[in-house]
């Protein structure tokens, strides 16, 4: 049995900034983290890219206080190198490569979506799951296969928590989870666009035709009622055929989006039919966080995936399916 590693992980892909310590162990020592809350309308990248500046040293510190350990401890430092907002992303690059030079630690760059899987697995205890990713950026179905995962099913333009999101603040009513708890109260469903495009999905029509009927005078519950059904049925169809043609007997819903308690009834009634089992990201590590930067840096150091200072440039489009996790390869 090696060495416990230690690997503090910096999270700063859009309005979190966030600082976690994670063993080889899995044990989560500190996750700190703090969300940029813009005065009005949507994350401005330069104002929270200067938010998350102001705040960093704090944030540093209080991680390192809470893990109960030195800076010279760590193992590593990881940092989300994308995809995200580039202004956001450049700060904890900054940062990290700082904090690697000063220490003499690995620099270790992490794909911000493969972060909210492995944080799922080790959290729920799932393996080998068929992951349904939704929050307010992403939208996208995924498993492992090949030293990759894969991707199955995304978004073809807005992603499903932004769908949400932006009809409830045009409604008045503010981002989720208020359209689906306004939902609860509705009694009549309005048939709105659904997408569904082999294994892809739209909302952007779906939205428009949502926001529409809101001018037109349908009643808010019954359209929140509406939007959050249609959303999640289109979801719950494409992580189905996801599961059918993997065969693999474990889903695993993992981003913000991921705390709606509608979603799980659906996912849990198709799930059910198939024998699989469901698994839910806990909503502490729903969203972003600086643990689940932290414990991806852990299993790519573990992995040997190590990052020079002169490759760290970030990539605000990194995708899921250009990451090598040579770790799983490793049974990690």
């Amino acid at each position: 049995m090696g060495k416990e590693l230690l690997v503090l992980g910096i999270e700063s892909t859009a309005h979190t900034l966030g600082f976690g310590i994670v063993s080889s162990e899995g044990r989560i020592l500190a996750n700190i983290n703090y969300t940029y809350k813009p005065k009005e309308g949507g994350i401005h990248p330069r104002e929270a890219a200067q938010h998350h500046s102001a705040i960093a040293s704090t944030g540093i510190a209080e991680a390192f206080r809470q893990a109960g350990i030195s800076p010279r401890e760590v193992d590593g430092i990881a940092f989300s190198v994308g995809p995200g907002m580039g202004p956001c992303l450049r700060v904890g690059a900054t940062i990290a490569r700082t904090l690697a030079l000063k220490l003499e630690k690995p620099l270790i760059a992490v794909n911000h979506g493969v972060a909210h899987i492995e944080i799922g697995r080790l959290v729920t205890g799932c393996k080998d799951p068929v992951v349904l990713y939704v929050a307010g950026g992403n939208t996208l179905i995924t498993a492992y296969m090949d030293r990759r995962y894969r991707i199955f099913g995304e978004t073809l333009d807005i992603a499903a928590g932004n769908c949400l999101d932006v009809f409830g603040i045009k409604a008045g009513i503010g981002p989720m989870p208020a359209p689906e708890e306004y939902g609860r109260r509705g009694r009549r469903f309005h048939p709105l666009p659904y997408k569904v495009k082999g294994m892809d999905v739209s909302f952007s029509g779906l939205l428009t035709a949502a926001l529409r009927m809101l001018k037109e005078g349908v009643a808010l519950e019954d359209l929140c009622l509406s939007i959050t059904e249609t959303v999640y049925s289109m979801l719950t169809e494409t992580l189905e055929r996801a599961l059918a043609f993997t065969e693999k007997k474990e889903i695993l819903l993992v981003g913000g989006l991921a705390r709606s308690k509608r979603l799980k009834e659906m996912v849990d009634a198709m799930a059910e039919l198939h024998g699989a089992g469901v698994y839910v990201v806990p909503p502490e590590y729903a969203g972003d966080n600086g643990a689940m930067i932290a414990w991806t840096g852990v299993l790519q150091l573990m992995a040997g995936q190590t990052t020079p200072i002169e490759q760290s440039r970030v990539r605000p489009r990194y995708r899921l399916d250009e990451t090598d996790a040579a770790w799983r390869e490793h049974g990690l």
